[in-house]
């Protein structure tokens, strides 16, 4: 039984890859030529959104908000778990009223198409690299004080192992936060790996569902100036984290 709901699981994942990289083809020639010009890119986002509802919609994955917490006014860091790929997926549609770059991780500029996309957009983070890591975090401050908030994902990567246990919080979204001093959204999600899990687990789940999701109380940029470095990572952990151990008590162990 197991090899059997693996196997619909690939089909699906398949779906998934077909549903992607035709809305991305599609979606090409409108976000492209905004993305030439400082002045122009933050036009683009509007298509991002569009985009994050089209493949939600072609896949059959619909959103639950558990939690809406009022947002902070103007530019923003947003702090979330990651499980799956799905979490960036649906994020702009999640979150479509500010904008936002993301934070990722540099290995994603080896997929030519996808490369277009990130690298002139959002802002690849070199974690091999210390002396890139660090002009990644002085670009994401620049983009910041433009008015574009930054999502980040503080794990640095989808968990290996005991998914969706979460792994510790890298510090270089706190660093960015003092540093911009900006008010911090944490975000959780509880359940995506269920419903896409990471492609290379060639026979883990995959299907058609409900995302759910918590938009946590934001973390104002006074306390953020007022915590240290650790005491905010370790409040943002906190957070992130009560909804997965409240879901999946074993995790508490």
């Amino acid at each position: 039984m197991r090899i059997i709901i693996g196997i619909i699981g690939l089909i699906w994942k398949l779906h998934i890859a077909v549903v992607f990289f035709i809305t991305a083809i599609i979606f090409y020639p409108l976000i492209v030529p905004f993305l030439f010009s400082h002045k122009t890119r933050k036009y683009s986002f509007k298509f991002f959104v569009a985009w994050s509802w089209a493949v939600r919609i072609f896949c059959f994955y619909f959103v639950s908000k558990k939690k809406v917490s009022p947002l902070p006014d103007g530019s923003y860091i947003i702090v979330a778990n990651h499980m799956s790929y799905l979490d960036i997926f649906l994020m702009p549609s999640i979150l479509p009223r500010e904008r936002f770059l993301f934070l990722g991780k540099s290995e994603i500029l080896k997929y030519p198409l996808i490369k277009t996309y990130f690298k002139r957009l959002n802002i690849p983070v070199y974690r091999d690299n210390p002396v890139k890591a660090g002009k990644s975090l002085v670009r994401a401050k620049k983009e910041f004080r433009k008015g574009w908030s930054l999502v980040i994902f503080p794990e640095g990567g989808i968990p290996d192992q005991n998914n969706p246990k979460m792994i510790d919080f890298k510090e270089g979204a706190f660093q960015l936060a003092k540093s911009c001093r900006a008010p911090i959204v944490p975000v959780t999600y509880t359940n995506n790996h269920k419903l896409f899990s990471d492609p290379s687990n060639i026979l883990g789940p995959a299907r058609p569902g409900i995302s759910d999701v918590y938009i946590h109380p934001f973390i104002s940029k006074e306390e953020v100036k007022a915590l240290s470095q650790m005491e905010l990572s370790q409040k943002c952990f906190a957070i992130v984290n009560a909804p997965i151990l409240e879901q999946y008590p074993h995790l508490k162990d």
